[in-house]
């Protein structure tokens, strides 16, 4: 009989169990924000619940997230350099992303009282559908060996049609789309890559993946001030000064840019250990964490009213 080999040293985030309870703990921290996030914002703002808005939350937020591990990884192959690469996730994520979008068609469809034949018609129908569509020429190319990097071009299409979706206003609609367009590529480029290059150091080990961890580093200061630059333009162009405090939507606000400064300190954290040679996966993980918190915080965002309806 064969003796037992030495137990399986534990994972970056402790032992299976201490996994599995985690993951379930933050999934139930998602739905739990997602659900009552947009009425907490709107407490005493008097301004009108939306209709299904925590399930709009949930698939808004699965759409982000599959836009961004797939965008994510396709940079994060890159930088990987040689040396083996952990599983792909892109076919996973697009797949997902399509029924995301296939379920916000049909809300859409259950909330306006209309057909679905009908709701393609419409101008936020139109732009699910080119989503959802987007994501299945995604899958296909992340199902291939030779074309996976065709990708980029259904996810560009993709991150697109969900920035025309964001910016239905009447008053310069390009300067808007364009914003978040540059907005949307750099959010998805800083949490997707970070998880595919963390995923690459934990299958090579961390002296092995400083190299990737490294490049990723001087590609983050390019990304970060695009989203610090994107973001100011469209806040203040979207919300008044005097709609901070007073709107669902500046209340968001505020929290996602509390939880984007403590990302940019855990990344600087990061490179500082990077740079003296310590180890620097336990701060880029927490970061990772912090930058989920922020995809779940723009999809309510994306959710609560908009307040230059609202304000004079």
């Amino acid at each position: 009989m064969t003796p037992p080999g030495p137990p399986e040293p534990p994972g970056p985030f402790g032992t299976p169990i201490r996994r599995t309870a985690a993951a379930a703990l933050a999934v139930l921290a998602v739905l739990v924000t997602a659900l009552l996030g947009d009425s907490l914002a709107q407490s005493g703002t008097g301004e009108l619940e939306i209709p299904a808005a925590g399930s709009i939350t949930v698939l808004r937020l699965l759409v982000v997230t599959a836009l961004a591990v797939q965008i994510g990884e396709l940079a994060g192959v890159r930088i990987a350099g040689d040396g083996p690469l952990p599983r792909r996730w892109s076919l996973t994520a697009a797949v997902t992303g399509c029924a995301a979008s296939a379920g916000l068609l049909v809300l859409l469809s259950a909330l306006s009282g209309l057909r679905l034949g009908t709701v393609y018609g419409l101008r936020e129908g139109r732009l699910i559908l080119i989503t959802a569509n987007a994501f299945v020429l995604a899958a296909l190319c992340a199902a291939t060996t030779r074309h996976r990097e065709l990708a980029a071009l259904p996810l560009a299409v993709a991150v697109g049609a969900e920035a025309l979706r964001a910016h239905p206003e009447a008053y310069s609609p390009v300067f808007g789309v364009s914003l978040t367009v540059i907005h949307l590529t750099a959010a998805s480029l800083w949490f997707g890559t970070l998880l595919y290059v963390l995923r690459v150091m934990r299958l090579r080990g961390g002296r092995r993946g400083r190299g990737a961890l490294l490049r990723y580093a001087r590609m983050a200061g390019w990304l970060f001030a695009a989203l610090v630059v994107t973001g100011t333009c469209s806040t203040l162009r979207r919300l008044p000064l005097d709609g901070v405090l007073t709107t669902a939507y500046g209340r968001v606000l505020l929290v996602k840019l509390a939880l984007f400064v403590l990302a940019a300190l855990l990344a600087l954290t990061a490179r500082r250990r990077l740079t003296r040679g310590a180890d620097a996966q336990p701060p880029a993980r927490v970061e990772l964490g912090v930058l989920a918190v922020v995809l779940l915080v723009s999809a309510l965002l994306t959710v609560v009213p908009d307040p230059h309806w609202l304000l004079p």
